[in-house]
Parts: C-alpha cells; structure tokens; sequence
C-alpha cells in the first residue's frame, strides 16, 4: 500500500510566535511517528513571516532529536543557495546523529524573491547546466573518501545520505531520472505539469547504485475533519494563504473564515482553482475516497501530505484522520 509522509511548512499562525510555530512542528512530528507516517520533511524558504524552517538542517536536528524512528529530512534544501559541501557537512553531521534517518531532498529553485536571493549570496545568471553538476558534486561527498582526495565533507564522507530531486516541471523529472534517483513532485502547489513530468521520470529512469526502479512521491494538501463543513472552514487558511502570496502580501498563516472562496474575486477564484487542484478536503469519507482516487491515477510509490492549518490541535487531528482511513496502523505492522 502507498506510503504516506508529512511535508511540514512549519507554519506560524496569526497570533502565534515563531517559537510557538516551532513547538508546533516538534509536536506534529512526534504525532506523525505515533501514528505510522514514513518521512517527516521540512522545507528551505526566506523572508517569509509564515514560515519558521528557513534554516532547514537546524529545524530537521531539532525534529529528529524529538523523534526515534521516523525518518526525517528536506522536501527540500534549495541547493543554488549553498556550496554543495556545506550540505554535505549539515546533513553529514545529522546523518552521524540520527544514522539511517535522515534525508535530503534537493531544488533549483531559491525559495524565495529575486532581492532574497541576493541577499543569500547567490548568482542569478548561472549556468543552466551548474545544478546537475552541484547534484553530483554534492552526492560524492557523501560517499567514502578516496586515496589523496584534498576535499572531504567531514562529517559527511561514508553516510550515504540518500538524495531525492524535487521538481513542479519536467526539468527535475529529467534530471531525475537520468541519475537514477528517487523523485518528488511538488503537486500540493504546482500540479499544472503533474502528468507529466511522471511519464517523463517513469519512461526515462536509468538503474542506478541508488535505486533500480523509478520511486515517486507526490505532495498532496489534505485537511480532514469530522464534516466536510467543518474541513473547508478550515482549509480556507490555505486558500487566504495563496492568495495573499500570489498578490505580493506573504504574511502569517491566516485565521479560517467561512466562506472564503465565495467571496473572491474570478481570478482569485481561477488561481486557487489550479494551483490547489491536488487537495482533498473532508471528512473521514470524504479524504479516503480522494486519497484512493489519487493514487489510482498517479500510480504514486509515496504521498508527502501538507496541511496548513491554523489551530495546531486541528492539525494533529487532520494527520489522525487520514491515518486511520488509510490504515497507516496496519502498513507499520507489515513493515515491521
């Protein structure tokens, strides 16, 4: 049966702090481990009053620590921000502190505006061709250090950390599949190139010494609540969320209204109709049907569920939801 793991934003809510948002993560990731998810992922954004994770590899020790089984990773570290070493020394160092669980998602993409970006240090007009390069730079690191190597990722060498590519077009699935590594596509955001971007990863994938077969896992927003009422007030935080984004307002993660979308304006309405077409929102019924109708089209290896709700407790109990429909309980007890 399709795995299930948890992509969290680290969300901070209206009202609530930066260490409150951070607490919060702790809590769902402990949560997530009771309760039989896989992975439990963080992502790299900047400047974004709405998300805590910026400095991603300290977010993941942190979440790892507070945990003991599940494994625990980026989804992902937006590599054009970074020297492909000092990835590999964080997530070196946290694959030696938490052996066997810890991964690392990789992007092209800044993960955040163009000023940021400078403000990170990094070079808009590079070569098309330096991420795959800084990829395969960055995985030698993790390997075992050769006879007269003058550079070493220490900690890092020997760890083996395993590396994904996470994409929302066909660029990341070719690359992907060209190395032979496992491939995570951000439809919870971007499904426009869903379809895809699969085809393109499942028809192209080249064995490798990572994995001999194509692997995907697809982001997925779900929110599940004892109604379908009660879901969309809830999912509505996400929907203000969007909109606010795409109209040049980030802010803190909005309170639920009822409504929302009734009252928007038609593009608003459009935008939110695409970009949050890999939602499912509901109640227990409802989540599963989606659930299952969504694997059975993607043919998904692992769904990376993300759930930007407002009240933390609402939260926890969206995660509880879909994983007793999907009898997460069962899957662990096979695994095992």
């Amino acid at each position: 049966m399709t795995r299930l793991s948890v992509l969290d934003l680290s969300p901070v809510p209206d009202g609530v702090t930066t260490r409150q948002a951070l607490a919060n993560t702790r809590d769902l990731a402990q949560n997530a481990e009771r309760l039989g998810y896989h992975r439990y992922w963080l992502a790299e954004h900047h400047n974004m009053p709405g998300i805590a994770s910026a400095a991603t590899a300290v977010v993941i020790g942190d979440v790892a620590g507070a945990t003991s089984r599940i494994r625990v990773g980026a989804g992902g570290i937006m590599l054009p921000n970074h020297s492909p070493l000092v990835i590999a020394e964080q997530f070196g160092t946290l694959a030696e502190l938490y052996p066997g669980r810890i991964d690392l998602g990789l992007g092209r993409a800044p993960g955040t505006d163009q000023l940021t970006a400078h403000a990170l240090r990094r070079s808009l007009s590079g070569d098309v061709n330096q991420f795959p390069n800084d990829v395969i730079e960055l995985m030698s690191y993790f390997k075992p250090a050769e006879s007269g190597q003058r550079v070493r990722a220490v900690p890092g060498e020997g760890t083996g950390v395993p590396v994904w590519i996470l994409g929302s077009s066909l660029y990341g699935a070719q690359l992907a599949a060209a190395l032979g590594l496992p491939y995570a596509f951000a439809s919870h955001f971007a499904p426009a190139e869903l379809d895809r971007a699969l085809e393109v990863y499942r028809t192209r994938f080249e064995p490798s010494e990572h994995l001999d077969r194509p692997y995907v896992m697809l982001g997925v927003n779900v929110v599940a609540a004892p109604s379908d009422a009660e879901a969309e007030y809830l999912f509505s935080s996400l929907q203000q969320a969007f909109v606010n984004l795409r109209s040049g307002r980030p802010g803190k993660l909005p309170a639920p209204v009822e409504n929302f979308a009734a009252g928007i304006d038609p593009m608003a309405k459009a935008m939110l109709d695409q970009a949050l077409t890999c939602a499912v929102v509901g109640s227990p019924a409802t989540v599963k049907a989606g659930i299952d109708a969504f694997i059975a089209r993607t043919d998904a290896d692992e769904l990376m569920v993300t759930a930007q709700i407002h009240d933390h407790a609402a939260r926890v109990r969206s995660f509880e939801i879909l994983a007793d429909v999907h009898g997460l309980a069962e899957i662990s007890e096979a695994a095992e």
